[in-house]
């Protein structure tokens, strides 16, 4: 059966739903522990191992967003999805911060659907036995509503989007980020995020997106649950994709262009390999270009124009290598010629609203 030797720890407050999923899970070969609220899922989760945890969010004693923390802190490598009720998004994006792989939004219609959600966090080993025709790795049809309140309401969306956003720097053991990006509007159209793989790589990567409007909100999720899922790929040994730019950015543009967003992306994307500071870059687009940082100045890094992610027949996306010397840095810069004044002046602001300065910004990682 599709879901034969997994163990589920289903954490839900409501008996009647919680009844009727750990029924269609057991139905389909799984193993279910049921609880019925976090703290009574904390436990049950340090008294055996599990392949996934499924929590609801909200819930008495201990919520989902507190027990999910709890429950990273203690095993970095649990794979979890969250189930959602429809006020409830800013926890949601929470949880996918913290690490979450995927997010269902109540009601759920098809109980098929929390099926192709635990194959896509587990990598799809047994993806052709779900029963769905081509539903990508959000439920992207439950979520709808959640698309019309950003496309809605700008400040929804605006604090959807800055709960994503790092302070504007970030010291790893070997590395340091820092960013500035500026919006003139309540949704930035940019967005940039870096991560920690294991104790050999950093990632870092910047996007552009087009148009324009609320809807670079939810782009912005999207497109950090993607990397998180294949970062927990990575950490449980499944995948190498998130340290392999060009195959994370034919990835993401698989996903970006079936997503129902209408949406198109300039990316790049870094992986730095600690050991011997070699770095592997893909670009996506041409509104973005990836740079060395020396005491001589920026150095752009030679990278011909591809198509932007998020376009069915897309090709493939430009790619460069490049060992980095001692005091060189690397950075991502907007198309704008203040943009890279302000990057050589050292000013990294965080995201910031300022309406006499061109949209965008820029990122580096220094060692």
């Amino acid at each position: 059966m599709a879901l034969e030797d997994l163990v589920i720890l289903l954490v839900e407050d409501d008996p009647v739903f919680r009844s009727v999923v750990a029924a269609f899970l057991s139905s389909r070969g799984a193993t279910v522990v049921e609880a019925d609220d976090g703290q009574q899922g904390l436990e049950r989760f340090c008294q055996r191992d599990f392949d996934i945890v499924l929590a609801d969010l909200s819930m008495p004693i201990l919520g989902g967003l507190d027990m999910l923390k709890q429950m990273i802190k203690r095993k970095p490598s649990t794979l979890c999805i969250v189930v959602s009720g429809n006020q409830v998004m800013a926890d949601v994006v929470e949880a996918l911060r913290v690490g979450a792989c995927d997010y269902l939004v109540k009601p759920v219609n098809d109980l098929c659907l929390i099926e192709n959600a635990i194959h896509q966090c587990l990598g799809g080993a047994h993806q052709q036995d779900v029963q769905l025709d081509d539903l990508e790795e959000l439920s992207y049809q439950e979520l709808e509503e959640h698309l019309a309140l950003l496309e809605q309401n700008a400040e929804a969306a605006k604090s959807v989007q800055q709960q994503l956003f790092p302070p504007s720097e970030i010291d790893y053991p070997k590395a340091k980020i820092d960013y500035s990006l500026f919006k003139n509007d309540d949704v930035s159209a940019y967005f940039i995020d870096s991560a920690s793989v294991g104790d050999q790589y950093l990632i870092m990567y910047m996007a552009h997106f087009h148009p324009q409007d609320n809807r670079c909100a939810f782009a912005s999720v999207l497109l950090k649950s993607f990397v998180n899922q294949k970062l927990k790929l990575f950490r449980n040994s499944n995948t190498q994709t998130v340290i392999e730019p060009f195959n994370m950015l034919s990835y993401l543009n698989e996903r970006m262009s079936k997503s129902g967003l209408n949406i198109y992306v300039d990316i790049v994307y870094v992986v730095l390999e600690l050991s011997h500071f070699r770095a592997s870059i893909a670009q996506a687009g041409k509104g973005l270009r990836c740079y060395i940082r020396n005491e001589e100045g920026l150095l752009p890094l030679a990278m011909p124009d591809s198509l932007q992610i998020g376009v069915l027949e897309w090709g493939q996306p430009s790619t460069q290598f490049r060992n980095l010397m001692p005091g060189e840095s690397l950075c991502i810069i907007s198309s704008i010629p203040e943009h890279k004044e302000m990057l050589l002046c050292n000013e990294f602001l965080g995201l910031t609203y300022q309406t006499t300065i061109a949209p965008g910004g820029y990122v580096q990682m220094s060692f």
